[in-house]
């Protein structure tokens, strides 16, 4: 199944994609109970975290819901995409992590510092935590002047937790991953090479934005992109960025050199994660400008500026478009 998150009045409303549409599911499960279909549960949230939070009978019941509306009429519960104010998937993560799983991207941005390779980079999977108040969908970004200084895209996979779970082993660990989104975690380069120089961090380069979206794709929707995996599943997805139409990065989500199960275990030995957490992957091989700047595909370096629109894509998992916005204010 596809979700997606969309913005009506004051509140995120949570929904199925049904083709063109997006299905409300606390609405269609409403319409649903009048016309006397039974559900495996009583009613469906509007909000995405407590969908997660029922677990396997809201997916159930998310299911058929879908079916019920090719037989009878949900048309009141029905919102077209493209009419539609898409916000994250998950809009507000009770937490976002970050790893640094793509070896291509690791090794790139030491190089292009004059170090080598970091030998621990083979021994744990590494991630930070971001800021899950600063989460975006699809559409603009507000930046501030100081972001525009050096301000990168960084293109990434990102999965949602899906259930609580604690000191989880990497072979069990799928099974907690609701589902796979593209992720976007823009940074202001020069605030962040500034601040770590303190070895503390990233931080202000950082949290001022991170996209997600368009979609949440649940895992039993990638299947047929699955590649062989001792350490938990992987995909053959490619992975593309656009600047105002050019496409300048590349790569596949099966080039993770750490998988999430293993950033999983990682992230939860002795602590608690749960349903509505976000990991993302970190970058992948040329998915940002430093990267690319460093390898002199663009010389005189190339920067993002307000007015571009960045698109990330990753297949299955669709477009995340957004342009970025000066804010004075």
């Amino acid at each position: 199944m596809q979700f997606a998150c969309y913005r009506s009045a004051h509140e995120h409303r949570f929904a199925a994609v049904v083709g063109n549409h997006m299905l409300d599911l606390a609405l269609g499960h409403a319409i649903a109970q009048r016309s006397g279909a039974r559900l495996p549960l009583g009613y469906l949230p509007h909000d995405p975290i407590e969908f997660l939070r029922l677990g396997d009978a809201a997916l159930e019941c998310a299911r058929e819901l879908i079916h019920l509306a090719s037989t009878i009429d949900v048309s009141g519960a029905l919102v077209p995409i493209e009419q539609a104010q898409l916000a994250a998937p998950i809009p507000r993560p009770s937490s976002l992590r970050d790893g640094y799983a793509f070896r291509q991207h690791v090794e790139a941005a030491r190089r292009n510092r004059g170090l080598p390779m970091i030998p621990e980079f083979d021994e744990i999977p590494i991630f930070y935590f971001s800021n899950h108040h600063a989460v975006t969908g699809p559409g603009d970004v507000h930046v501030q002047e100081r972001h525009c200084e050096q301000l990168d895209f960084e293109l990434e996979c990102a999965i949602v937790i899906g259930k609580e779970g604690r000191n989880i082993p990497a072979d069990h660990a799928d099974e907690y991953i609701a589902g796979y989104m593209v992720m976007n975690d823009w940074s202001a380069r020069a605030l962040q090479m500034h601040e770590m120089k303190l070895n503390l961090g990233p931080a202000k380069g950082k949290d001022f934005a991170t996209s997600l979206g368009p979609f949440l794709v649940t895992r039993d929707e990638l299947r047929q992109h699955a590649i062989p995996s001792p350490h938990g599943e992987r995909y053959n997805l490619s992975m593309v960025a656009r600047i105002n139409g050019q496409e300048v990065s590349r790569g596949n989500l099966a080039d993770m050199h750490w998988t999430f199960a293993q950033i999983i275990e990682r992230a939860s030995y002795g602590v608690t994660v749960y349903p509505g957490d976000v990991i993302g992957s970190g970058t992948c091989g040329t998915g940002c400008l430093l990267e690319l700047n460093g390898s002199k595909v663009f010389d005189p370096p190339r920067w993002l500026q307000p007015g571009d629109i960045v698109e990330c894509e990753i297949e299955r998992l669709g477009v995340l478009r957004n342009r970025i916005v000066l804010d004075r204010s």
